[in-house]
């Protein structure tokens, strides 16, 4: 069986770099030919599979992010339809597929949920954008094609969205959840860090401390988070903020004018998260718009209870009051609310094992098993 993957560039943080290494791992066990179509995928593993490189020109001047995604995708049909594949699976908005992972769940979707906390200029600004413009053409275009016979989503969230925004039938919308590794991500790192971490970062080491990891601040829900942890009446909590952003010199600065300035702590970007995972009490992400974030996979895998938005599709993993909540991510009283809440479970043992089963049947090997049961349904 011959199977083409299409994914534009490798991110290192990316959610999808981890589906599409554990797809060709998977595919190449099976004794399948894989070929990744990519503008670049440096940094990544390249064993067991062949790689295409669609990397044409375009004009950063004039036609921006709207004429790299197009640039590419043009280049990527063409490898798709030339390439003689029983299967085509992408991860970009690309007509002509036959198989589309909505690792990034519906822009559409995104833009609606963005749009609540816009000014009305900024909303104006959205809508008429030529990057925003072209997506939603080509996801439209792409939902509508008949080469298109399924849809993975990573939660039910997704499916929901894409049958109510572009009437997709459901039979053709699997919901295959990201995996995370259990043996790596574990509730016994609380035993190795917890302690240390508290130490160099001069915590207390009783004190509840709250985790948000996530790149993108605005769309993660970062401002929001910073207005509720400055009404929280359990003021010896600390919020940890872990994650690379262009605006994380204002999201410093919004802490320090809402009187946060010794209560919240700034990393920046780590290449291991797994201590402050293991330093944590809970987990937080009040995200505007988020499909299926890893990070609260992983810290449901490491038994920390999360509190997350009901645009978020993390949601189906939370029992309210026995692993988390569940609000409404632009409500920061109620939100404020539930961080009290969250903190008063620090040390939990129940709360813990309660987050932690949630995370122990969605492993990467029962990913890939999901994903080879699907790819043999449509060879």
């Amino acid at each position: 069986m011959k199977i083409a993957i299409v994914r534009q560039r490798y991110n290192p943080y990316g959610g999808a770099e981890r589906f599409v290494e554990r797809a060709l791992g998977a595919l190449a066990g099976e004794g399948a030919e894989v070929t990744l179509i990519t503008r670049s995928w440096d940094g990544a593993p390249r064993e067991g599979f062949r790689q295409i490189t669609c990397d044409p020109s375009y004009s950063r001047l004039f036609g921006g992010r709207a004429a790299r995604d197009r640039s590419f995708a043009n280049c990527a049909r063409r490898e798709m339809a030339q390439g003689g594949f029983d299967i085509t699976q992408s991860h970009e908005r690309i007509p002509g597929c036959m198989i589309f992972r909505a690792g990034d769940g519906v822009h559409a979707a995104w833009l609606d949920h963005r749009a609540r906390v816009l000014t009305p200029l900024q909303r104006l600004s959205q809508r008429w954008s030529a990057y925003h413009r072209y997506v939603l053409a080509a996801e439209r275009a792409m939902f509508a094609d008949p080469a298109l016979r399924t849809v993975i989503c990573n939660s039910q969230m997704v499916a929901d969205e894409i049958e109510r925004y572009y009437a997709v039938d459901r039979s053709k919308l699997p919901v295959i959840y990201n995996g995370v590794d259990t043996t790596v991500f574990h509730p016994g790192l609380a035993d190795e860090f917890r302690q240390t971490m508290r130490a160099q970062a001069g915590i207390a080491r009783r004190a509840p401390v709250l985790l948000f990891v996530g790149s993108g601040f605005e769309r993660k829900g970062v401002p929001q988070l910073l207005r509720a942890a400055a009404r929280m009446r359990r003021v010896e909590t600390r919020l940890v903020i872990v994650g690379a952003d262009r605006k994380l010199a204002a999201m410093q600065a919004l802490a320090a004018r809402l009187g946060l300035a010794g209560r919240v702590h700034f990393t920046g970007p780590l290449k291991d998260v797994r201590p402050w995972y293991g330093a944590a009490d809970g987990f937080v992400l009040p995200t505007l718009y988020d499909p299926c974030p890893n990070a609260a996979l992983e810290a449901l895998a490491c038994g920390l209870p999360i509190v997350t938005s009901t645009t978020c599709g993390a949601q189906e993993w939370v029992r309210p009051g026995k692993n988390g909540w569940v609000v409404d991510a632009v409500d920061s009283a109620e939100l404020a609310d539930r961080l009290d809440d969250l903190a008063a479970l620090a040390g939990d043992p129940t709360v813990r094992a309660a987050a932690r089963a949630v995370a122990e049947p969605l492993t990467l090997p029962a990913m890939a098993d999901r994903l080879l049961a699907l790819y043999r349904s449509l060879g």
